[in-house]
């Protein structure tokens, strides 16, 4: 194995940040750069919508290493934007004028959230949730008896919404598609995540979209496409991110929805690789392209792109798999349930399901859930392990709750 003698990496988040890490566990001894515009060391997002929201955990404990850690690793930092690659003369132009040679590249910058595209969508009382910042300035605003108008039925839209209305705040939510959480999981669990929602005092509206926001005193009212109006003190915009690809594609790679790469991560131009939410992989069950904005994603990848950042050919395989804390519920998605041809329904009473997702021969290879955390917790995490070993079960055993799912892993 040949190791390039410096890597450059072009994102700072949690992605990048453990990238670098793995590359000096593994021995990597040359140079490390580790460029990002945010300020501070690599962190974890998820928490930024729930415990950070409602003060149960200080930002700092979503760090993933410290400056002192970074710099007993020797990883040089660099707090700014990337404006062009040159993979030609492997090299990076920086917005501080500085210019990074490298001998191997990996792009783990992640994407930007998307904006409205409405009148009104740049007032300073209309937030976005991405990074630490955007969590420090939003906090403030989730006092009780504000009215909060969340734009967008996704998990972060809907764990922003929970997040409020755990504060006190009264909080509208509009979704413009006719479900919550989109193509991401099941009607059924759609539903019953909406239940529990009303069931909380936030009022959800789908089908319905805004169509301009305009300042009224120190308040907002926002338009919507029924011909309503809603007043606000504050409007968080949840509808997904961007993913920064300009750039790669400036400097020739391939991109599509994401920056498109093989099974070991590798984009179409030499000594380049990329991971993370940035980067469309094939699935290594379907060979479909998947693009994954998740913690798992970020955190498995950077494991598997280290090793190949040195010379490696690793291809990454993990099971994608994803979950959402809201209220005192979860839901998890495992495995691809697309992929499957046939569905089968677990009611575990009180509201609790599981959802399995066969294939022709019977073979696992999605799941998704819903329940009270507590209760349920046991059984997504058997029904992840049952998918990620591609378990073959009958219908009606995946179906009776009196069956054990852990019986089925023999």
């Amino acid at each position: 194995m040949t190791h390039p003698s410096s890597i450059c990496i072009i994102g700072s988040g949690h992605c990048g940040g453990r990238t670098a890490q793995v590359l000096r566990e593994l021995g990597f001894a040359g140079r490390i750069d580790l460029v990002g515009d945010e300020p501070g060391v690599p962190y974890e997002r998820p928490a930024l919508s729930k415990d950070v929201l409602t003060a149960a955990k200080p930002l700092e404990q979503l760090d993933l290493t410290t400056e002192a850690q970074l710099q007993q690793w020797d990883i040089q930092r660099h707090h700014a934007r990337v404006q062009a690659v040159d993979p030609v003369a492997r090299s990076v132009q920086l917005s501080d004028g500085q210019a990074l040679s490298y001998g191997a590249l990996l792009f783990a910058n992640g994407g930007a959230p998307r904006r409205l595209s409405i009148p009104g969508a740049d007032l300073p009382q209309v937030f976005t949730l991405r990074t630490k910042a955007d969590a420090q300035r939003l906090a403030p605003q989730l006092a009780p008896g504000r009215r909060i108008v969340v734009i967008g039925g996704g998990f972060i839209g809907l764990e922003v919404a929970a997040s409020a209305r755990t504060l006190g705040c009264h909080v509208h939510l509009l979704e413009g598609a006719p479900q919550l959480m989109g193509r991401a999981v099941p009607g059924l669990i759609a539903d019953r995540a909406l239940a529990l929602y009303q069931a909380q005092g936030v009022h959800i509206r789908v089908g319905v979209s805004p169509l301009q926001i305009t300042q009224r005193g120190t308040a907002l009212e926002v338009a919507l496409s029924d011909g309503t109006a809603l007043a606000a003190d504050a409007v968080v915009v949840g509808i997904g991110i961007v993913p920064g690809t300009e750039v790669a594609q400036a400097a020739g790679l391939q991109v599509a929805r994401g920056i498109l790469v093989d099974r070991c991560l590798r984009t179409s131009v030499d000594h380049i690789y990329a991971a993370g939410d940035v980067a469309e992989v094939p699935s290594h069950l379907t060979g479909a392209l998947q693009r994954q904005e998740t913690w798992q994603n970020a955190e498995s990848q950077a494991r598997v792109v280290a090793q190949n950042l040195m010379g490696g050919n690793v291809e990454f395989a993990a099971s994608a798999w994803f979950w959402s804390d809201q209220f005192d519920h979860q839901l998890q998605v495992s495995g691809e349930p697309t992929a499957g041809t046939h569905t089968t329904v677990r009611e575990m009473g009180d509201g609790d399901v599981l959802l399995f997702y066969t294939d022709a021969s019977q073979r696992l290879v999605g799941a998704s859930g819903w329940g009270l955390s507590a209760r349920i917790a046991k059984n997504l995490k058997l029904a992840r392990t049952l998918v990620e070993r591609g378990v073959v079960a009958s219908s009606e055993a995946l179906a009776n709750p009196d069956t054990k799912l852990k019986s089925l892993l023999r």
